[in-house]
């Protein structure tokens, strides 16, 4: 799974890679937890713009009765998308884009649990790939939420963890926002494992490990 995210970088977010019309104030943020607000990318259907703004982690299906059961739903995994009622309309219809710089992972060693930060080579932004709805009923304000697509490790992360999150090619950001693309075969098949080779992962404190701490003291590398 992929349980915590930074974004740490967003206000260099590059608007052409991106296609944005504007880069409002994003907050800075070194260790995004579920139930809380990350920035997101969105494409508009009817006007085909795009705009990044905040989404709370956590999917409520828009036929969900309780909001509560966002908490179980941060990650959806790829290769059931159209199976799982949870996320199949999402698939087909709200798709978006997660910008990041890197995640934790937690290795388990022995008889306790290291945490590990996973970015791009060039320490660069991606994008996760993601699935968004927007719920509500009579007794509460609309909310929009966002589950972040998981797959099979590559050979970097298979020793960390058992999943990680899919992480789009920039060559692919289009043809994954595009809301008139149903051709969910198509769209699968971009829901891969990126290159190890492009990635780089290290070991970081357990300051990381409170969803309260915050600051580039959560990125900092640690002896293992």
């Amino acid at each position: 799974m992929c349980g915590r995210f930074t974004q740490a970088q967003i206000a260099e977010l590059d608007r052409e890679v991106f296609k944005l019309l504007s880069l409002p104030p994003v907050p800075t943020r070194y260790n995004i937890a579920p139930s809380q607000n990350a920035a997101a990318v969105r494409e508009n259907p009817k006007t085909g713009n795009r705009n990044i703004g905040p989404l709370r982690w956590g999917l409520i299906p828009y036929w969900a009765k309780d909001p509560s059961i966002g908490n179980r739903l941060i990650n959806a995994r790829g290769e059931t998308l159209t199976e799982k009622p949870a996320f199949k309309a999402a698939f087909q219809h709200r798709r978006c884009l997660i910008p990041a710089d890197g995640f934790y992972e937690w290795q388990k060693i022995g008889k306790r649990k290291q945490p590990h930060y996973i970015r791009k080579a060039d320490g660069g932004v991606f994008a996760f790939a993601g699935l968004w709805e927007r719920w509500s009923d009579q007794s509460h304000e609309p909310i929009e939420t966002f589950t972040i697509i998981t797959t099979q490790p590559n050979t970097l992360l298979a020793p960390i963890h058992n999943r990680m999150p899919v992480i789009l090619p920039e060559a692919r950001y289009d043809e994954w926002l595009d809301p008139a693309n149903h051709d969910l075969d198509s769209l699968q098949v971009l829901l891969e494992p990126y290159p190890a080779s492009e990635m780089d992962a290290y070991p970081v404190s357990t300051f990381v490990n409170s969803p309260h701490n915050e600051g580039p003291g959560c990125v900092r590398p640690v002896e293992p």
